[in-house]
């Protein structure tokens, strides 16, 4: 068993026809920035709810990834954040939904998980705890850019209003790695420490052009976060409705404790067959309580790392 931490970054469809080399090695090197950082904090001994805690967080506050800054709007031109958090070693969890005015997310869910006997808090009762809590509050304005200000409009004059299509090459013309009109855009991070506890995280923006008050499966435990000791920590990326339709990240888990499967068995079974079944399109990231991870998804990409202690950090975009 040797300390390890695994983040993601979204998935969706490739543009690499179009994409440009320095677009992508911006997305390369935040994606080894943030990971060199968790198997820091690991190498420090650090625990595993703090790796996936401050790999999160950083990826909340770079703008090339849809959670925190940079996220993306609603139809109404609105930005409703969203993000949860599970310790493996004792089960509790944090998540909050519809934020506008949280800096970051993660932290609101992490406070959730340790200051408060509930597990999930919305909207203005989740803002009202978080300024509670002493975390920084900011306007929404804050969260925007021009570049997904300028994905709002594509999608409301009709070029992505099928967002569940992440199949194909995409039209757009953008330089980015993954289609930014035909993406999943969250983020998460999963590790194991020293001391055998494993933990998830997982942060979203929500989908460009989303009814105002749809929440998807980041902020749902067992949906799109989860973590036990006994098994496995998982945070998903993907088509929201339908992780959530077949709880994906506990699948994963259930799959290896009911059912005596091995991480990438249950890994593979759940994104490319259950998930894939009903249509849905994404990915997840997961490592067991042995250290053994996975990083399965049915889309063309999906923006990936991974690092053990004392390892070289690897990062990856396409399959």
């Amino acid at each position: 068993m040797k300390p390890v931490i695994v983040i993601h970054g979204g998935a969706g469809a490739l543009t690499r026809s179009s994409m440009s080399d320095d677009k992508e090695q911006r997305y390369r090197a935040a994606l080894l920035a943030v990971i060199s950082r968790g198997q820091e904090i690991l190498a420090q001994r650090g625990t595993a709810l703090d790796a996936v805690t401050e790999a999160v967080r950083l990826l909340e506050e770079c703008p090339l990834f849809n959670a925190g800054k940079g996220s993306v709007f609603t139809h109404s031109g609105t930005h409703e954040l969203d993000a949860s958090m599970m310790d493996g070693r004792t089960l509790d969890a944090g998540a909050i939904t519809g934020v506008s005015h949280v800096r970051n997310p993660i932290l609101a869910a992490r406070a959730v998980l340790e200051r408060s006997p509930h597990v999930m808090f919305t909207a203005a009762g989740a803002e009202a705890f978080a300024r509670e809590q002493g975390l920084e509050m900011v306007e929404p304005a804050f969260f925007s850019t021009e570049e997904r200000y300028q994905q709002l409009l594509n999608a409301q004059q009709g070029a992505g209003k099928v967002v569940l299509d992440h199949d194909g090459q995409s039209a757009s013309g953008s330089d980015e790695p993954i289609d930014p009109n035909h993406k999943f855009g969250t983020v998460g991070a999963v590790a194991l420490d020293a001391e055998g506890n494993l933990a998830a995280a997982t942060s979203t923006g929500g989908m460009t052009n989303k009814q105002v008050g749809r929440v998807g499966d980041s902020p749902i435990i067992g949906a799109g976060c989860y973590a036990n000791n006994q098994t496995v920590a998982v945070s998903c990326t993907g088509t929201g409705e339908v992780f959530m339709r077949t709880v994906a990240a506990y699948d994963v888990s259930a799959l290896m404790e009911y059912g005596n499967m091995p991480l990438p068995q249950a890994a593979e079974r759940v994104v490319m067959e259950k998930i894939h079944a009903l249509g849905g399109s994404g990915g997840l990231i997961a490592v067991d309580r042995y250290g053994n991870i996975a990083l399965p998804f049915n889309s063309e990409g999906m923006y990936r790392g991974y690092a053990y202690v004392g390892g070289t950090p690897t990062v990856g975009i396409y399959k």
